[in-house]
Formats: structure tokens, C-alpha cells, sequence
């Protein structure tokens, strides 16, 4: 994988290397950050702090090592980054760059375009991301838009950070949610009649099942009048389940998200796969026979009490479902396995966890995000959007009244376990109050500079255009250029945080300091032409950074707006 940051990387090098001579061993890594007060330089790092206690040294004269070290450094020397170095109590090493450092890292991200930012932290091991989950037993609500966006967003981010993702979709198809939804089907091609059947407690009342049985009837007519109706409740079951399913992978496909394999829970029991993890866990003393039920000893991983796997009537529970189905991901042979569950199955981890370990793998490799819950507002009040499912606001209505951009950029701007407040007016703003819009017209501004750059005549300045350093001396150009470099280490934070905000906080601020750039520096109109240049090019790297952002989110860049 390519995307190294090649200037930024040249001085963590250095300082590595300086820090190896001295006697640190290899297990480290050290590099120099952003510091956090102005004064302090471009860069500063705690490496003398940190290392200090191994080496035995007072920190101070390790710093001055560090110091003398990277003075002399012949890689840093021809390089031409440094301006100088200074010490800071109590063992800070501060850094102040030059123009040219900063030119080296436009020309770092336009020789490696899309590929920049790109960190290799997976080493192309399989990882799994299972989300959305939702049970066919009705349409997708915002809840699960969440959730769509949240789990898709982390698949794109270890991808591009190295991992081999597979995304799946777990499909519950054997449980008593869908008998629900059959006989409730049942229950409305009845109505269609004139013949009442009651919906059972805890069916589906939706007015989407309602279509579903009109189907029905147009295609076989009151052939299902003249049977028992436990008969019928199979296939009204399969029917329904079905054509729910299609209407979620077409609200899906409409919001970007795919996904590598669809896993139906039946095959857990057609397969034998419930019954193999269950003679597993009896066969390592995890489990045990009680009043003709099998019990998990959950008590043995820390649980209030033992669960029950198999019931006395035969009949698995969810828990033993989860059991197995965990145990085959790891079969399958993925290196992670990261769960998008609702805010409300937080009490289910840590017994999932113990499962897992119980049939044989390390808990450690398995994350669980968490989507809180996400209220619309329009006007700043509350929303009751009108909904056919009966219960929830439908993804679907949310993405018909702001579109897919808006809904995904807003879905991911805060903690997925953090509550949401999602603003339809503000979504649909064509203003810099719509943060979506903000950073779309970045982007949208920059394509349009560089079709007047050419529409006059002029060639496109060369990646390896070396800016001229008078253009930092201007405190946004400076900034800008910064905050470019500091990209790879969001992705690298995104990525092992499995955290979609760190990305759209940082294109919002990236949009931000863009803006108050242009508004700095003229490109266009500017009569020195390498100064000119400079800047276009300065803008073609905020160009591709943006567009990098905005795919890991899922939401478009467009060229025009």
C-alpha cells in the first residue's frame, strides 16, 4: 500500500533513528506532533520525557542529545525542513519548519493523489464489519441509517488503512419475530376479505403489510381462505420476509452501502452449526444440563446469573444463535470481528464476549459499536414524520426529503453511542450553516478555480512544483498546509478508534481554514506567477484531501454545485 507521508515521515525518521542510537530499544516509535500552544514551534515532541526513565538520564540532557542529534543529521540537513530546534523544560523538543518543508508536503500529496493518507495498519488481515442486521420484518428507520452509515464509513476507513474487509448482513430468519410477521400478513389478506383474524400480540401493524397482502391477493386470488390458516402462516412468512428484504436492500443500494455476504440464521440450524457450538461448549465444561434445558456458565465470566442455551422443548434461544454464528466468523478464518448493535443491546456484550471465548477465540479481536438513538428536529422541535411501519420514522422518508449526502455527513457527526440531534431544515440549507454543503463547496470552489486556471490558458503548475516559501509566511497558507499534513494521523486515529467523526470533524475544519485561505490568498488574479502557482497548487491538495474525506464518508465531492 502507498501513502506515506514523506516529508512528515523524514523528520519522525530522523528522530527514531536518533533515538535508537542512544540506546532505545526497537519496540518504540516516537514522532513529533502538533504542539499545543503557539510559541512552541511547528512541531515538538516528549520523546526525551518518554525515554528518559529506560535510559536512565535526566530528561533535560537527553533532550540535548535528541537536540544535537538532529543538527547534525544528514538526511535533515539536505533537506532543508529545519529552521531550528529548541529546547523547552521540562524535556520538550521544539522544531520550527521552513517554507520548504511545507512545499515538500504539497508535493507529497499531489505525487500521491487519492493515495494519500493511506496507513497500512491492517496488513491486508481479514477483518469483518456486521451491521444494519436488520430483521426483514419491516422497513429501515433512521435508527438503522445510523447504523448503515456508522458501519459502512469504519468498512471504508479499514480499507483504505490496509485491512481485507468483508461486510455482512446477519438476517434473522428463524425466530419468533417472522412467525409474527407472517400471521400479521395472514392477518391483513384476511381483512382484504372481510373476514376478521386478530394480529398476534407483538406482530406488525404496519400499513406496508397492507400492500404486501394486496400482492398477494392479485396474484392468488382467496385461495388462502379455503385453508387452515396455521398452514398458510409459512408461506405468508417467507413472502413477506422476502419482499421486506428487497425494500431494504433498495433503501440500502439509495444510501450507498453494500455488502459481501448476506448470512440467513437458518443456515445455523441447517446446517448443524448450533448444535456443533453447543457440544463445544458441553465438551469444555462450558455448558451443562439442567430441568432438560442446556445452560451457559455465563457466572463463570462475570454474568448475574447462567443462561439457558437450549430450552427444554428443544428450541435454541437468540443467545445460542450468537453463540454459534460468532464462532463461525472466527472459523471463516477473520482476524476481527466488529459488531454495529443498538445502544440498547449494551448489557449483550459482555455475554457475547464470553461466549466467544468459551467456543475457543479471544474476545479481544471482537469490538461492539454502539448507535444511540437519532431525533429529527425541524425549527428546532421535535419531528413526527409520517411513517407506514407503524412504529419508526423510515430511513427512507429522511433520504427523500434531504438526500443521501446530507443524511450520511449528518448520521456521522458525532459519537455513534452519543445521542443525535439531526436538523432537517439545516440539512437542506444551500448555506455555510449546512456543514455538508460547507465542505461540499470546498471542494466545488476549488474544481471551479481550476477550470478558469485553464479556460485562460494556462497549464496546470507540475506535482513537483516547489511552492515559493514567501507564500507561508502568510499565516493561512501556513495553517492550511498543516492541517494537510496532520491527515494521515486522523485516518491512523479513525481507524483504530473504529470513530467516522474524527474524519468529518476534520473535513469541517479542513473546509473552515480553506475558506480563510482563498479569502487570503489570491490565486487567480494574482500577477506573480510561481506565487500563483504556489497557491493553485496548495488548493489541489485541499482538493484531493477533501474528496479522500468524503468517500471514507460515503458522501460525494462534487465539481460543481
Amino acid at each position: 500500500m502507498t501513502g506515506e507521508n514523506n516529508s512528515v515521515d523524514l523528520l519522525n525518521g530522523a528522530l527514531n533513528r536518533i533515538i535508537k542510537t542512544l540506546g532505545v530499544e526497537n519496540n518504540f516509535e516516537a514522532s513529533f506532533e502538533h504542539p499545543k500552544h503557539t510559541g512552541q514551534g511547528d512541531r515538538a515532541s516528549n520523546a526525551a520525557m518518554r525515554f528518559a526513565k529506560v535510559l536512565k538520564t535526566n530528561p533535560q540532557v537527553l533532550a540535548q542529545k535528541i537536540i544535537d542529534g538532529l543538527n547534525n543529521d544528514s538526511e535533515l540537513k539536505e533537506s532543508g525542513y529545519i529552521q531550528k530546534i529548541e529546547f523547552a523544560k521540562p524535556g520538550f523538543i521544539n522544531i520550527f519548519l521552513t517554507g520548504k518543508f511545507f512545499s515538500g508536503a504539497v508535493q507529497d500529496i499531489l505525487k500521491q493523489s487519492e493515495n494519500y493518507g493511506a496507513v497500512n495498519l491492517g496488513g491486508d488481515k481479514k477483518i469483518q464489519v456486521e451491521f444494519v442486521s436488520a430483521n426483514p420484518t419491516g422497513p429501515l428507520h433512521i435508527g438503522h441509517g445510523r447504523g448503515a452509515a456508522v458501519g459502512d464509513s469504519v468498512a471504508r476507513i479499514l480499507k483504505f488503512t490496509g485491512w481485507d474487509v468483508q461486510r455482512e448482513y446477519y438476517i434473522n430468519d428463524a425466530g419468533l419475530q417472522m412467525e409474527n410477521l407472517g400471521r400479521s400478513t395472514l392477518a391483513r389478506y384476511y381483512e382484504l376479505f372481510g373476514r376478521p383474524l386478530e394480529i398476534p400480540e407483538n406482530g406488525y401493524h404496519g400499513e406496508y403489510l397492507k400492500d404486501i397482502a394486496q400482492e398477494i391477493k392479485n396474484i392468488h386470488g382467496d385461495k388462502f381462505l379455503n385453508m387452515p390458516a396455521e398452514d398458510c402462516v409459512k408461506f405468508f412468512r417467507e413472502y413477506a420476509g422476502e419482499k421486506i428484504l428487497d425494500g431494504i436492500k433498495k433503501d440500502l443500494e439509495k444510501f450507498r452501502v453494500s455488502f459481501d455476504k448476506y448470512f440467513v440464521e437458518s443456515y445455523l440450524h441447517e446446517h448443524g452449526l448450533i448444535k456443533s457450538a453447543m457440544k463445544f461448549l458441553k465438551d469444555n465444561n462450558y455448558a451443562y444440563e439442567s430441568d432438560g434445558a442446556l445452560w451457559f456458565k455465563s457466572t463463570d465470566f462475570g454474568d448475574d446469573k447462567d443462561r439457558v442455551l437450549i430450552r427444554a422443548n428443544g428450541i435454541s434461544t437468540y443467545f445460542a444463535a450468537d453463540v454459534a454464528y460468532h464462532k463461525n466468523k472466527f472459523d471463516r478464518g477473520f482476524e476481527r470481528v466488529i459488531d454495529v448493535w443498538g445502544a440498547d443491546h449494551h448489557g449483550y456484550i459482555a455475554r457475547v464476549k464470553a461466549g466467544i471465548k468459551a467456543a475457543g477465540n479471544d474476545p479481544e479481536k471482537f469490538d461492539v459499536l454502539l448507535i444511540q438513538l437519532v431525533n429529527l428536529l425541524r425549527a428546532g422541535k421535535a419531528v413526527n414524520m409520517s411513517t407506514r411501519s407503524g412504529e419508526f420514522i423510515e430511513l427512507n422518508e429522511v433520504l427523500n426529503e434531504v438526500g443521501t449526502d446530507a443524511a450520511r455527513f449528518f448520521f456521522l457527526m458525532r459519537r455513534s453511542d452519543s445521542q443525535l440531534d439531526f436538523d432537517l431544515d439545516v440539512a437542506k440549507e444551500q448555506s455555510s450553516n449546512n456543514p455538508v454543503y460547507y465542505v461540499q463547496y470546498a471542494h466545488a470552489r476549488i474544481s471551479g478555480i481550476l477550470r478558469e486556471f485553464e479556460s485562460r490558458g494556462k497549464n496546470l503548475p507540475d506535482d513537483n512544483f516547489e511552492i515559493p516559501p514567501e507564500i507561508f509566511d502568510n499565516k493561512d497558507a501556513r495553517s492550511l498546509v498543516d492541517l494537510l499534513t496532520s491527515y494521515p494521523d486522523e485516518i491512523k486515529s479513525a481507524s483504530k478508534d473504529l470513530s467516522p467523526q474524527i474524519i468529518t470533524a476534520y473535513v469541517l475544519n479542513l473546509a473552515g481554514v480553506f475558506h480563510a485561505f482563498y479569502n487570503t490568498n489570491n490565486i487567480l488574479n494574482e500577477p506573480d506567477e510561481k506565487i500563483s502557482a504556489g497557491r493553485l497548487n496548495i488548493a489541489r491538495a485541499v482538493k484531493i484531501v477533501i474528496a479522500s474525506c468524503l468517500k471514507l464518508l460515503g458522501v460525494n465531492a462534487p465539481d460543481r454545485m
